[in-house]
């Protein structure tokens, strides 16, 4: 759990770093957009309906405000000709002007709420689009993808970075009937006065200017940025997931001050971030109120020479007004793409079609009934090239045959039996089940017929009932109408876990703690092995899924598998009681087969064999001794299925 010091810290992994694109930052944002748009269509239409509506009656208020000013506020103050007689407001004039108000205002609301909840609406959605796609891949993405990457950048990723790649979605359409009142905004002031207009025409390569430099500044930093949050969101999910360890080693210091590192490390490029941002926007605001004050200058110069009327230069005022609106939300809109833009470049990276993260071709083929072969033919497997961890392994498991696998440690085991299992592309090689090659046989009908337990036994924050079932209905080969509760019942037997099952307080319907802390060791093996055991795999691989059960239990337990499950069983063994209950044995030294045969025949005949049980059978006397101080919960006694599927 170490982590490197921070003067050391080498940053993200380059390969979590969205790929450089030439494009600007605005190109690549408007096609993000246009990619969310495409998604969902309809809500984002409707919400830019709404816009431009609310568009239109903004300029229109700007209108009707200088016909109030010129038809009923300066006849309503009163004015002579000279004579004094005083001009008045007809009634209906005013009731008229009202009535187009009213009627405005009610349609530029009915305008704001239509943009407003169907640009949430698209937001929202296109969030879980990303989050749907990011599920998919997880799910779906080979084992060498999820060893490459830590957890907590994972969830970064279905977290921050999604709610960042859709953040812009909300102001874009806004911007859009931004830009229209802009344009419509524009021609009116031109028809109004040409001065006035002239000086509005002043401000806008101000702010486009400002814009651009903002968004070439702010990208670098947001990139580090978000790539730092998974950095900071990765030694989160550590310290949290190894809270035992951290408890029992007292790391709660050295967690503390790595946590501290990377939320330095985050702190100081969001401060980047925000410093660019407390510039920028100030800036974008005092460009547009030192044009107003200008446009208010060269307004009162042109009422005093007659140019305009007091309406047309309110008029003019309200529409300069409005046009710093549009410039204020295309500045937020292009202040707010850029993180999009770096957070969506970092989803395509862990979405991306990489060679490495690919699964192997697959065909539609179906492996035999029974218990399978396996021909396992000059496999070689390497997670780094020229650094391999299996090198030309070849042996072959009869149908029905229980094989040892064992060997010092690091000599290639589990990663063998991932192979097996089809969970790791061999780099050469191959396996055969049944006679049928890996590489042909249908993905779906695989988890149905191969079982691979590990040491360590992953169990969800869930009932008992829902850990060993885990969706048994839909996996491929379990067959329609299967009696779920028998099966279940079945192998919780076999797996000597239906004693301390029933003990527990809600039975089957007892929630577990998360990874099922709330269980024994050996509790939780006996469930993941219930679990693998309740598919009736014709392939069982068990990568020492019994160390942490009392021996004469996992004697128990091997010896009820042979007896009641068709099923050819492959066991990667460090007791000597386990390999002794096996057909042969293969021994792996250094990732390769270094012999076969029977453990009396290894043992007679291959030193470093015998060398490597006599150092089992003084952990096995130690580990008696450990149980004999603290044995295993009672269990019964063997059981075997009868061929009604009843457990005796």
């Amino acid at each position: 759990m170490a982590a490197p010091d921070a003067e050391s810290d080498p940053g993200p992994d380059p390969e979590d770093e969205p790929p450089d694109d030439p494009r600007s930052v605005t190109r690549r944002g408007m096609a993000l957009l246009w990619r969310s748009v495409r998604t969902h269509p309809k809500p984002f239409t409707i919400s830019v309906v709404g816009a431009l509506v609310f568009a239109t009656m903004t300029v229109a208020s700007t209108v009707a405000l200088g016909r109030v000013t010129d038809d009923v506020i300066v006849p309503g103050l009163g004015s002579d000709d000279g004579g004094g007689t005083f001009r008045g407001v007809d009634g209906r004039t005013v009731a008229a002007v009202s009535f187009a108000v009213v009627m405005i205002a009610l349609t530029r609301a009915a305008g704001v709420v239509a943009r407003r909840y169907f640009c949430g609406m698209t937001t929202f959605r296109m969030g879980a689009t990303w989050r749907e796609r990011l599920a998919d891949r997880y799910v779906d993405a080979p084992l060498r993808f999820h060893a490459r990457r830590p957890a907590g950048e994972l969830m970064a990723h279905a977290d921050n970075d999604t709610m960042r790649a859709v953040e812009f979605i909300n102001p874009a359409p806004f911007s859009m009937s931004a830009f229209v009142i802009g344009v419509v905004a524009f021609a009116r002031l031109m028809f109004v006065d040409w001065a006035l207009a002239l000086v509005a025409l002043a401000v806008f390569p101000a702010l486009f200017l400002l814009n651009r430099v903002y968004t070439n500044l702010i990208e670098p930093p947001a990139a580090t940025a978000q790539a730092r949050y998974g950095d900071m969101a990765a030694v989160a999910h550590e310290s949290f997931d190894g809270a035992l360890v951290v408890k029992l080693l007292g790391l709660g210091d050295h967690e503390s001050a790595r946590m501290e590192r990377a939320a330095d490390a985050l702190r100081e490029q969001r401060v980047r971030v925000g410093l660019l941002r407390a510039w920028f926007e100030p800036s974008l605001t005092a460009i547009p109120n030192l044009g107003s004050v200008v446009a208010l200058g060269v307004g009162a110069w042109r009422l005093s020479t007659g140019d305009v009327t007091e309406g047309a230069l309110v008029e003019a005022l309200a529409l300069f007004a409005v046009l710093t609106m549009p410039m204020r939300v295309i500045g937020y809109f292009l202040e707010t793409m850029p993180p999009s833009v770096v957070s969506a470049a970092r989803l395509d990276a862990v979405l991306a079609d990489d060679r490495r993260d690919r699964h192997p071709a697959r065909g539609d083929a179906r492996v035999p009934g029974g218990p399978l072969a396996v021909e396992v033919e000059h496999l070689g497997f390497a997670h780094d090239p020229g650094t391999p961890v299996l090198d030309d392994v070849s042996f072959t498991v009869r149908p029905g045959e229980v094989v040892a696998i064992t060997g010092a440690t690091a000599s290639g085991k589990t990663s063998l039996c991932l192979c097996l299992a089809g969970l790791l592309e061999p780099t050469s090689g191959r396996v055969r089940l049944g006679g049928v090659d890996l590489v042909d046989l249908d993905p779906v009908a695989l988890p149905g017929a191969v079982a691979l337990v590990f040491q360590e036994s992953f169990l969800f924050a869930d009932t008992v009932r829902a850990n060993v079932v885990a969706e048994l209905d839909g996996t491929a080969g379990s067959g329609n109408g299967v009696d779920i509760d028998a099966r279940l019942a079945t192998a919780l037997s076999l797996a000597r876990a239906d004693g301390f099952v029933a003990a527990l307080p809600d039975g089957l319907d007892t929630e577990l703690g998360e990874r099922g802390v709330t269980l024994s060791g050996g509790q939780r093996q006996r469930l993941a092995l219930a679990r693998a055991l309740v598919r009736r795999p014709r392939l069982l691989v068990l990568d020492d899924a019994t160390s942490a059960i009392d021996p004469t239990v996992e004697a128990q337990i091997l010896t009820g598998l042979g007896a009641a499950l068709d099923t050819t069983t492959v066991v990667v063994a460090h007791r000597v009681s386990t390999i002794r209950l096996a057909d042969r044995v293969v021994f792996v030294d250094a990732g390769r087969v270094a012999a076969t045969g029977s453990h009396d025949e290894l043992l007679a005949s291959v030193p470093g064999y015998a060398a490597l049980v006599r150092a089992y059978e003084v952990d096995d006397d130690a580990l008696a001794a450990e149980w004999d101080d603290d044995p295993d919960p009672a269990s019964p006694a063997p059981a075997s299925v009868g061929d009604d599927g009843a457990v005796r």
